[in-house]
């Protein structure tokens, strides 16, 4: 529940306060500034409070703008105020204050409440949200004139109109824009006037993703074309949520990571489904899914680092950026550039029709092929940003660098004793680390001599992470370290050339992945990065990239099918049992909500 104090007398026929009402605020009426303040002390701590001015004329979605988004702990418009739990006290202090400096005084510069104590809380250094309200209205007339002008306004705008279109991303691939958002916006209000939820609708877009997955797994044309045809309409749902999210301004942490991991649980499993499918009719092409898995994975990470390499980086200028920016301006490049990296949207869109009328080995082919492009063209793009651009790193993003590496305890040992001072070699070691072993694999195969090259990568990991990672292409270095895990095991899983062996190299893949995406939304809601235990039990990407190599040499193939499946089960349990712990834990402390519009690819 929350309380909402309308200060001043109430305006006949005004329904401010049935407004009010119908975003579930408790009304109550405060004649002056010290009433409101005694009106205060009666609302319990633990709820949201605004302050309105009773003159407030304005469209109900600005007031659920300003005063409902549960992602800001104090927020202001004209003529109304609000804070949350955690911004109550200053709330007190402010209005304690302007009561005091007004009793003190015979005039007052500004008559309306709600304003002076947002002054108050602005000169106390007091993070306000201000929402862009567009073409929404939100004014205190001070005259009757002005009022009826701010009603014409108020008549002249559809505020459910702005509702639904601001529901829909400013910026999203254009499949997504001219397929999907023109009547999933009003799915999205549907749902919204039946009570269901953002997390509702994620968990229906998973179950109907998994039912396309098993669709595909059943080999049979039939069970093809359903499977594409439940995709898009999986992906019609997952656009829904986030749009449901912004509608209703039902935002959470935890809503926030639903929807992140359940895309790519659906995504992958998509392609095992596939990779089943295409076994029943002979044809093995697990070897391409957990290809596909393994480039998509390397493709976001890509996209993790360099984001959060440069997520408060000053002076973040370079030519490059400079072109892109005035490439965005020329209208048909802003839609032709958005589609080449293979969004979400184009991607699964691309899936779901080649599923239907081809086959899963010619599907795999073309998201490999696809995407191997956007990788190339986004991480050349970025590659060249960083090397034009003089940005100052700071402490924070070199931190989340290191938290990407998801190194563990071997070469962080390694790293403390290694000899002399830091060195700037971090991504050569790192690249040079991640292709000696991956080359080993594909070369030599099981071997001793892949388990020396192995322990050379652990080597050189140690240098790689041992300084700060603030140099200007430090962000290559968690993308390298994925490649040369994931790449390491899909060789030698494909080279024991046995039955499931593959499989199980997809599941213990899908477990590691799991637990680098998991970091990823932990940084990006500022809820840190999983605890060190974690990332010791499992043992970080060079342990458990040269655990592999060893199993390999040490068993037959067979055994080391059987070592693949127990590892996956085992990293799989530990992370999805600390992941849940902590997200569902952050949810009912009430942790700070998030809304994460994620990453086109």
């Amino acid at each position: 529940m929350s309380t909402a104090i309308l200060t001043g007398q109430p305006v006949p026929g005004s329904s401010l306060e049935s407004d009010l009402r119908s975003l579930g605020f408790d009304v109550r009426v405060a004649s002056d500034a010290g009433d409101t303040e005694t009106l205060l002390t009666t609302v319990p701590a633990g709820q949201r409070v605004a302050i309105v001015d009773a003159r407030f004329v304005g469209h109900v979605h600005a007031l659920r703008l300003g005063l409902t988004d549960p992602r800001f702990d104090a927020a202001a418009l004209p003529g109304a105020v609000t804070v949350r739990p955690a911004a109550r006290q200053a709330l007190t202090r402010a209005l304690a204050r302007e009561n005091s400096d007004a009793s003190g005084s015979t005039a007052v510069a500004v008559d309306s409440v709600a304003d002076r104590v947002v002054a108050a809380l602005d000169a106390d250094g007091v993070a306000l949200h201000r929402p862009d309200l567009g073409t929404l209205v939100a004014v205190v007339p001070t005259d009757p004139q002005t009022r009826n002008e701010a009603r014409q306004a108020l008549a002249a705008v559809d505020d459910e109109a702005v509702r639904l279109r601001t529901a829909v991303k400013s910026r999203d691939g254009f499949f997504t824009t001219h397929f999907i958002s023109p009547y999933s916006r009003y799915l999205a209000r549907w749902c919204a006037r039946r009570g269901l939820t953002p997390n509702q609708v994620t968990t229906a877009s998973l179950i109907t993703a998994l039912i396309a997955a098993g669709c595909a797994a059943t080999g049979t044309r039939g069970g093809f074309v359903a499977a594409g045809l439940l995709l898009i309409f999986s992906f019609v749902l997952d656009c829904t949520d986030g749009q449901l999210a912004r509608y209703s301004l039902q935002y959470s942490t935890l809503g926030a990571w639903l929807d992140a991991t359940f895309d790519r649980a659906k995504e992958y499993a998509y392609y095992a489904g596939l990779a089943l499918g295409a076994s029943r009719g002979g044809d093995d092409v697990w070897a391409l899914a957990l290809g596909a898995m393994v480039l998509q994975t390397c493709r976001h990470v890509v996209d993790f680092s360099f984001n959060e390499a440069n997520h408060d980086a000053t002076a973040n200028t370079s030519p490059t950026a400079a072109l892109s920016d005035k490439l965005d301006s020329v209208g048909w490049t802003v839609w032709v550039r958005r589609m080449i990296v293979l969004p979400i949207g184009e991607r699964w869109a691309m899936i779901a029709v080649l599923t239907a009328v081809t086959t899963p080995r010619i599907t795999f082919y073309a998201l490999l092929i696809g995407c191997a492009f956007a990788a190339t063209y986004t991480t050349a793009g970025r590659v060249l940003r960083s090397l034009t651009r003089k940005a100052q790193r700071t402490d924070r993003a070199a931190r989340a660098l290191a938290d990407l590496a998801d190194t563990g305890p071997l070469a962080e040992a390694l790293g403390r004793l290694l000899p002399g001072p830091a060195r700037k070699t971090a991504v050569l070691s790192a690249a040079f680390g991640a292709v000696a072993v991956v080359t080993a694999a594909w070369v030599w195969g099981p071997g001793w001599q892949l388990v020396a090259m192995a322990g050379l990568y652990v080597g050189l990991s140690a240098e790689a992470v041992e300084r700060s990672l603030k140099g200007p292409l430090d962000w290559l270095i968690p993308p390298f370290f994925r490649a040369a895990e994931y790449g390491t095991v899909l060789l030698l899983a494909a080279k024991a050339d046995v039955n499931g062996a593959l499989p199980a190299a997809f599941g213990l893949v899908a477990a590691v992945a799991y637990h680098h995406y998991d970091t990823v939304y932990r940084i990006r809601g500022d809820a840190g990065a999983p605890p060190r235990w974690l990332v010791r039990v499992i043992g970080g990407h060079e342990g458990r990239t040269l655990l592999v190599t060893v199993l390999a040499a040490l068993l037959a193939p067979t055994d080391f099918k059987v070592a693949l499946t127990v590892l996956a089960v085992a990293v799989a349990l530990v992370v999805l049992l600390e992941s849940i712990r902590f997200w569902v834990t952050a949810h009912k402390t009430g942790a700070p909500a998030v809304h994460d519009e994620g990453e086109p690819a």
